[in-house]
Order: C-alpha cells, then structure tokens, then sequence
C-alpha cells in the first residue's frame, strides 16, 4: 500500500473512532449466512480445494460486510461454520484450519500475510475489516501442534479448536476465543483445558464473545456478564431451532433481557435441519430479528443500540423473580394434573379450562402462578400452564426451572407439548410468575408464526411476566426459563 493509502486510511480511521466516541450508540450489524457447504467426503480435500470452499462463502461475507459499512455499521457479526460449514470428521476438518496466534502479538494479517504460517483466511477476513473500517466477528477453525509430554495430547499430535476471531477496522486481531462446551456432533474438535473468558474494549463499549452451546452454561457466558460486566456479547452460531423454548430468536432475545446485555447473534441458515433466526438484541426489546423458514437465502440485519445499556434510561433494574410467586397463599391447585414430554423434560401440567382465571401448577420446589383473561375462548384450541424443575440430560447436563403457559398442538392433551407454529386465540391479559430457586430467568412471549413480542410485555420487579397490550396477537407461548447453574 502506498504511503499516501496509508494516511488516508489512517485518517478514515481515526474520524471513525472520534465519532464513535462521540457517541452513546452504535450501528451493529448480524448477517445470517446461507453456508456453501462441502462435498460429502471421508477422505481430506486437499489445502487448495478447502480454500476454494472456504472463499466462495467468505465472496458472500464480503459482500454482506461491504452493505452493513455502508449502513453505517460499526461491527459486524457472522455465524458459526459459516466460512466451511459442518459434519466434518476430525481428519476431514484439518484442511480447513488455521493456526492462529494470541491476539496478542499485535498482527495485522492484511498488511502482515506472512509473519506467521500461511494463514489466508485470517489475511481475507483482515482485509475485509480495514478496507471498510469495521469491526468483524468470524468463526474458523484454530489447530495447534502437541506432543506426548502433554497427557491429553490426541493421538493426531494436534489440538483443533472452533474458534471465534475478530478484527478491528485497521485490521489487527483483537480476540480470538475457543468454543468450551461443544455441541454432541462437534467430534472434530477438542475443548480447551480451562474455559476461555475473552473480551475486548471498543470506542462504544466492553465486548465479550461466545459460542452457540455456550450461551446454556455458567462459563464463560454468564462469567462475561455478571463478573466482568461488558456491555454487548457477540454469537456466532448455528442454531436448530427447538420449540417452544429453544427457538432461535426466542431465546436469544429473552438471553439478552435476562441478563442485560445487548447481544448480536449470527445464525447460519439451512432449513433442512432448522437452522434460522439471527437478531440484535437489547435488554428491554429485540432491535430486529429475522426467522425464514420457507427459503435459503441469507440475509443482513442492522440496528443501532446503545453503547452501554447499563446507563440507559430503559434499563430494568435486578428482578426478584420469586417474590410474587412465593408471597401468594391460597391458591387452590387443579385436580386434573397430567404430566407431558417437551423435548423428554417431563413437565406437570393443568389445562386452561375457562376463559379466564388464577391457576397454579407445581413441581418439585418450584410453583407456577398464571392470571389470564382470554379475548376468546376457543374450542378448537387447547392452553396449559405447565412446570419443570430439573435436570435436563438430552445433548448436555443442565439443570432448568420452567414456567411456562403454551398451545397444545392439537385439543388431544397427548400433545401437549409438542412443536407447533400457529395459533389464533389472544389474551386481554396475561401474568406469569414462579418460585425460582435461580436469579437467571429469562422472559420469553412467542405468538404465531413464531413471531417475537417487542414492547408488547414487560417483567415486574417482584418477578411478575405481563402483558401490556389488550388483546395480545394469537400466543404460542408465554414462558419464564430459568437456569439453575448452581445446581448442574
């Protein structure tokens, strides 16, 4: 680059940070990636044919890059495997990766390709940030030599981690984080000895990364956010949506209330096995979302948030999510209990027999309270309130509290339950608590199509999940997910 390049791109630079910091907000962008996937193979490729992959989809990750810089975005995330997709073997995954180095050695791979082992991913993203000035959040995949010295050295002679990496708009690699809790199918990859908490600090605000399954335990996500307090959490991932919980954006934006947190998740998107839903999410509401089960075709979000939610004026203050629920006495429960299956957690349930009412479902130590008035009760449709407090030990261990009111499938109470993406009843009103043992309680109000509730509930102080809106749209489900980590 000639020396005049350099000035010029220096001075681009630097009026970008001063008007960042001018600021308290910023222009994020998540783009959800319709991955280029590889041929099905048990044998490695060679190094060139996994680049010539690996560069179809980051020709589809620069464009997206290019649109949201010239939104005005400051950042940028972009999802998991979505530079090599998936369903790799471990010797299959080697063409792919990189090694790549501590962030701090202070490399710019754009301007610096050969100061380390050829790394041409590293150098395309890198150049990718500074020719626009933005930050970018990728997923590629690290590999790191051991030896026999080391116990838990594999037998390949080799770690390989799926790691997240991010590049500031000179260039330079700020963080660069390891993937802890690894999916059940992520057999390519090794976890780190120690899980990783890496943050990096930006002109608008403390930032911190994780990786898709790692949003479901204590380290390193709930870590970032309650111990080294950062502003925004970055989320690649690849995401098959479970209803009615563990949908995409449902989650997410509950996630990012619960704990509040803006949060920038990047979904890949792939249909066939339920992948869709990216979104920027901040405490009190999703800024925008987008969930597309009916095509592949990617697609860029940008908003703007604020650079340190913590100091805004719709801050919630902390939630003491069973002082409602404990402090109700009398209730009297539903002689009609019955017990159902969602994903093979066996909740308590009792139905909503009546167009509006008080009921209370318990299990083990947490009771559920839900107050109602429905706008229509219909009698095709079939609503529960329905209680969960336990180990859940499907694709990993992790202890849960749910309060949940949700549509039956069907007006057999068998499948209760069971995914279902439209409803037509609404609610004049509706108030959902729980005597949680946990602080972590994440809000969650889904209506049909599977469409978010922006604006449309709010959570009280003492705990209470209510509607603000009279009739609401039709509901799929109005739930209070806790984690208990302490108890996992």
């Amino acid at each position: 680059m000639l020396p005049s390049q350099l000035l010029l791109h220096a001075a681009v630079f630097a009026l970008t940070v001063l008007q960042a910091l001018a600021s308290k907000t910023f222009i994020a962008a998540v783009y959800e990636h319709s991955v280029i996937l590889p041929d099905a193979t048990l044998q490695p490729v060679s190094p060139a044919a996994a680049l010539a992959l690996m560069n179809k989809n980051m020709d589809v990750l620069e464009e997206a890059i290019k649109e949201a810089a010239q939104q005005g975005a400051q950042i940028i995330v972009t999802p998991e495997d979505g530079i090599y997709g998936w369903l790799f073997t471990r010797e299959t995954i080697y063409p792919y990766l990189e090694d790549i180095p501590d962030p701090a050695v202070n490399w710019i791979p754009c301007t610096e390709p050969t100061r380390f082992a050829p790394a041409p991913v590293q150098e395309r993203l890198s150049c990718m940030a500074r020719n626009n000035s933005i930050y970018v959040v990728a997923n590629i995949g690290d590999k790191k030599p051991c030896n026999s010295s080391d116990s838990s050295c594999p037998s390949d002679g080799r770690y390989q981690y799926n790691t997240d990496v991010v590049f500031d708009p000179e260039g330079k690699l700020v963080a660069r984080y390891h993937k802890y809790n690894l999916f059940m199918s992520e057999t390519q990859f090794n976890y780190p000895k120690e899980p990783e908490v890496v943050t990096f600090e930006t002109p608008f605000g403390k930032f911190g990364i994780f990786t898709c399954f790692d949003i479901l335990f204590h380290e390193p996500a709930v870590v970032l956010v309650s111990k080294l307090q950062v502003d925004t959490v970055l989320f690649p991932t690849a995401w098959m949506n479970v209803l009615p919980f563990l949908t995409a954006v449902e989650f997410h934006s509950a996630w990012a209330m619960g704990m509040g947190v803006n949060f920038l998740a990047a979904n890949t998107h792939h249909t066939n096995i339920s992948m869709t839903g990216s979104g920027i999410y901040a405490p009190d509401r999703a800024r925008t979302y987008y969930y597309n089960m009916k095509n592949e075709d990617g697609h860029l979000l940008v908003a703007e948030l604020d650079s340190h939610p913590r100091l805004s004026p719709a801050y919630t203050p902390a939630v003491s999510w069973s002082s409602y629920a404990s402090s109700i006495k009398g209730i009297s429960r539903n002689n009609h209990d019955f017990e159902g299956l969602i994903f093979h957690d066996r909740f308590t349930f009792t139905e909503l027999t009546k167009p509006e009412g008080t009921l209370a479902i318990c299990q083990k130590d947490l009771c559920c309270h839900l107050s109602y008035k429905m706008a229509e009760k219909r009698e095709d449709e079939v609503y529960v309130l329905g209680a969960f407090d336990g180990l859940h030990v499907v694709e990993g261990q992790y202890y849960l509290q749910i309060c949940t009111l949700l549509k039956c499938k069907s007006t057999d109470l068998n499948t209760c339950g069971q995914p279902v993406e439209t409803a037509q009843s609404k609610f004049e009103m509706f108030s959902l608590s729980g005597t949680f043992g946990t602080k972590y309680v994440f809000p969650e109000v889904l209506y049909s199509g599977v469409q978010l509730a922006p604006g449309e509930f709010e959570v009280l102080s003492d705990g209470r999940l209510v509607s603000k809106t009279s009739p609401t749209k039709p509901v799929l489900t109005v739930t209070l997910f806790g984690r208990w980590y302490e108890k996992d």
